[in-house]
């Protein structure tokens, strides 16, 4: 099926490259679709368990508040993430990288549901600079999105406008940012984002 954003999160392309990665499972029936559907919608909102269902090798997410402070609970519009990718560190962002939920959405309708929301990198809450903390530039956005049609549960993750980010202050980030970012646009996010996808849909 050709990707369908219900809730208009997903923005443009126009710039850089874009990831795309898609999973989805067919039901029997609409009642077991919608059991699957919140089944996922809850796996996608707690971000601190994403690792778990990607494995070891994934980037590990945190969800922070405003403050840079850890909070334990599922995202919402405003959280932030705070991502622990393997690898050279961020020194900006105190060694992690940094974004920012910028739109959360949810429809729910008789043979349509949809949640999805929208992040894009961000200054460290708890640093000296206002430098996006982050391998992509201010432009890079990363959409989730989990939705039902009918009997068929689909969950998509695309990255948008994705960019190196060689525009901080900092000489040995801008040094950092460039192979971290082609290695993230050439292959380690779309396997990332891919396992994340079918992580979502898995049946408990």
């Amino acid at each position: 099926m050709k990707m369908q954003d219900y809730t208009g999160i997903l923005p443009a392309q126009y710039t850089g490259k874009e990831i795309a990665a898609e999973a989805s499972v067919t039901l029997p029936t609409p009642d077991e679709a919608i059991t699957l559907f919140n089944q996922g919608k809850k796996r996608l909102l707690l971000v601190d368990k994403w690792q778990k269902l990607v494995g070891m090798v994934s980037a590990d997410f945190c969800v922070m508040d405003c403050n840079g402070n850890k909070t334990g609970r599922a995202i919402e519009k405003g959280s932030l993430l705070r991502i622990d990718i393997p690898g050279p560190r961020n020194s900006d962002g105190d060694g992690y990288d940094w974004v920012l939920v910028e739109d959360l959405k949810e429809i729910d309708e008789d043979d349509i549901q949809t949640i999805a929301f929208r992040v894009r990198p961000t200054n460290n809450p708890k640093g000296n600079t206002n430098n996006i903390a982050h391998f992509y530039d201010k432009e890079s956005t990363s959409s989730f999105i989990i939705t039902r049609k009918e009997t068929t549960v689909y969950a998509n993750i695309i990255d948008r406008n994705i960019k190196p980010n060689n525009d901080t202050d900092s000489i040995v980030d801008n040094i950092r940012n460039m192979p971290v970012a082609i290695g993230a646009i050439g292959l380690l996010s779309k396997v990332q984002w891919q396992s994340l996808a079918e992580g979502l849909l898995k049946p408990e």
